[in-house]
């Protein structure tokens, strides 16, 4: 295990009716002026954000609007938000809604003390120091931003804007992270506010949960035995508790440990004392910010056992174990039927046991499986993209994240081709 620094200072309310103190909260830490941002969907279907700014009001807060923010968030809305929030002196950002909401909400506070453009930070040219406070009050479990320092936004191109060898520059989705300056100062969870959401929404979120732990768990760094049972219990509980609450939406429990196993899937807790990975996410981020239809969660139930599929056949281990340890992949072909019985109570061994790639194998295709019991797509096609680019986004992916990408697995460009034609 790795030396590591564990801070997490985000305040959590959780349970029914907890949005009731989302004014008290703002108060709290320092508010007097609040930006509250949403989609307009299952927010305003569910009463969250309305209950969220009637009890801003209770406070004495004034509060501003700012609404229309979708899956896969762009710039514009970023710089829309923070000019609302400059002309009327704001001092509290208040993110109703799942993960495309706070990141927004999260890159408006930052760019607020921000002289310059705030995709400075995003691009790497600066690290963020300062930021508005943001708060939370969540109706999407799934990206985990209630709990974490992350943001991830889509630049989108200038009209006619080329690269310095003249070529069109195309969307560019990219991941910031902080150990602290972004994490939300709280975080209101109400799981009655999911029961709105569609089957569709809350599948990707099930998904993308999952992959946040993948993402921590598949690492090469050893005597991670603390953080592996706790990732290995968390996707149990996520699958689990996943099946449960696609067959029964109302389930107020089912709701609740979903809402929970998003939080600390993303949270850093399962990536402490180990080097992470991410490579799925890079290869996903390049599907989505291209293809802008795609949602996070449905293009990671492609991507993810697509790049389990691959490591495995150069790096076996940890795929193995996760296959044993989650999905109960047993280490025997079969189990013994009656007259085998009567040969191994005499002593001879009648059961091949698996190798490690194929109990790997195994493994993946139950994943796979799952999700496809979800109703998640496997390829391409299943994602609605008939004809997609393939050597474009590889190109795209390696200029944004350098000649390799991963830990667990280096991949090259070599590679990250062969995975995505796994998806044709």
């Amino acid at each position: 295990m790795d030396n590591f620094v564990y801070y997490a200072p985000t305040k959590f309310v959780f349970g029914r009716y907890t949005e009731r103190r989302a004014g008290e909260l703002a108060r709290e830490f320092g508010g007097t002026r609040a930006l509250v941002v949403f989609g307009g969907g299952s927010a305003v279907r569910s009463g969250a954000v309305g209950r969220t700014v009637r009890s801003l009001h209770a406070a004495g807060l004034d509060t501003f609007n700012f609404e229309g923010i979708t899956p896969n968030p762009t710039d514009d809305k970023v710089r829309e938000g923070i000019d609302i929030v400059r002309r009327n002196n704001i001092d509290i950002i208040v993110a109703v809604g799942g993960g495309s909401v706070i990141d927004t909400a999260k890159a408006i506070a930052l760019g607020v003390p921000y002289d310059g453009d705030f995709w400075d930070f995003y691009c790497g040219k600066l690290v963020p120091e300062h930021a508005l406070p943001v708060g939370v009050v969540l109706t999407i479990p799934a990206a985990g931003s209630e709990g974490s320092g992350n943001s991830v936004i889509t630049r989108m191109p200038d009209y006619g804007e080329t690269d310095k060898e003249g070529n069109p520059v195309g969307p560019v989705k990219l991941s910031l992270r902080t150990e602290s300056v972004l994490r939300p100062k709280f975080s209101i969870m109400n799981p009655e506010f999911t029961m709105t959401l569609p089957a569709w929404q809350t599948a990707c979120g099930i998904v993308d949960m999952m992959a946040h732990i993948f993402e921590r768990y598949f690492s090469n760094t050893p005597d991670c035995e603390v953080t592996d049972r706790v990732a290995e219990g968390l996707l149990k509980a996520i699958i689990t508790e996943g099946r449960r609450v696609m067959d029964s939406p109302d389930d107020y429990q089912a709701r609740a440990n979903i809402m929970w196993a998003a939080t600390l899937a993303h949270n850093g807790l399962c990536g402490t004392g180990r080097r992470e990975d991410w490579s799925s996410h890079f290869i996903e981020h390049e599907i989505s910010a291209v293809y802008p239809e795609v949602a996070h969660g449905a293009g990671l139930a492609a991507v993810v056992p697509a790049w389990m599929e691959y490591v495995a056949e150069k790096n076996p281990g940890k795929v193995a174990q996760f296959a044993r340890r989650v999905m109960d992949v047993p280490v025997h072909e079969q189990d013994a039927d009656d007259d085998e019985l009567s040969l191994l109570d005499a002593g001879i061994r009648v059961h091949r046991t698996l190798s490690t790639g194929e109990i790997a194998a195994e493994g993946i295709r139950r994943l796979r499986e799952f999700y496809r019991s979800l109703g998640m797509p496997s390829d391409f096609a299943g994602m609605g993209i008939a004809s997609p680019d393939v050597t474009s986004l590889v190109e795209a992916l390696h200029l944004h994240k350098g000649q390799s990408i991963g830990n667990y697995v280096e991949l090259t460009s070599r590679d990250t081709k062969k995975i995505y034609n796994k998806l044709l």
